[in-house]
């Protein structure tokens, strides 16, 4: 009997931790990207574009604090980033118009729908990416990179790119390659 108690304990705590580490907030389409490391999951919630303090200054994060890249090839709202591109560099996708916080002006934020269909953020005309090499909030391991045939910018605010060097990302001491021999 104590053995079928235990079992029974012991199953509901194992489903518990599963359905836990299903949930997410972030609207990062967690499905365009095979990365080894944690990326924010999925979420039906409506996101968010605010700013982050970098050490190039203020910067756009989703509502994670990711950082948002742009991709210097786009030249307007419509992304060239596809296939592999989007695999290292996948785009910051939402099902509605975020929300904006910390000088990111509304007006500035929409979303268009890609190639592959799915509804990509863009700020002041520039659709909005992550970066594959930046594992968790506050890193900037993209900016200033040249892949897929041009360069990779976090982005200010005001929807421009951001063109300085960053000094050493933050958090995690990883030691991501600076580039691609695309």
């Amino acid at each position: 009997m104590n053995g079928v108690r235990l079992l029974s304990v012991t199953s509901v705590g194992v489903t518990s931790l599963i359905l836990a580490s299903c949930g997410g907030s972030s609207s990062y389409d967690s499905t365009s990207s095979s990365g080894s490391g944690p990326m924010p999951a999925s979420s039906s919630a409506r996101p968010i574009v605010r700013t982050a303090k970098t050490s190039l200054g203020a910067a756009v994060v989703d509502g994670s604090g990711r950082t948002l890249y742009l991709f210097t090839k786009d030249t307007g709202p419509r992304s060239t980033c596809s296939a592999g591109c989007a695999v290292n560099w996948p785009p910051f996708t939402a099902a509605a118009t975020p929300k904006v916080g910390g000088g990111v002006q509304a007006s500035a934020v929409s979303v268009v729908t890609r190639s592959d269909g799915k509804r990509q953020v863009i700020l002041d005309g520039h659709p909005l990416y992550f970066f594959k090499g930046d594992q968790s909030a506050g890193q900037l391991n993209g900016q200033g990179l040249k892949a897929f045939g041009a360069k990779w910018f976090i982005v200010s605010p005001s929807g421009k790119s951001i063109t300085g060097s960053a000094s050493s990302s933050s958090s995690s001491g990883s030691t991501t390659p600076r580039g691609y021999g695309y």
